[in-house]
């Protein structure tokens, strides 16, 4: 089951200070977040994990195969 995540979790399970995350979705570096209600944005679990494991295998890269 989906859920949602407010910033404060999205910052804690990323590193990221908000002023970050917000330049990243900016620039198309992150996922957008959701309107929930006319006030209230978050972000699908699911997208927030799929960034972070996109940044592990990044910067883990495997070697070829000869």
């Amino acid at each position: 089951m989906e859920r949602f995540l407010r910033i404060q979790e999205v910052q804690q399970r990323t590193g990221l200070k908000k002023s970050t995350l917000y330049l990243y979705i900016k620039q198309g570096r992150f996922p957008k977040p959701v309107p929930v209600t006319d006030r209230l944005v978050a972000w699908p679990e699911s997208e927030v994990q799929a960034w972070i494991e996109a940044r592990i295998k990044a910067a883990r890269p495997v070697a070829a195969v000869a």
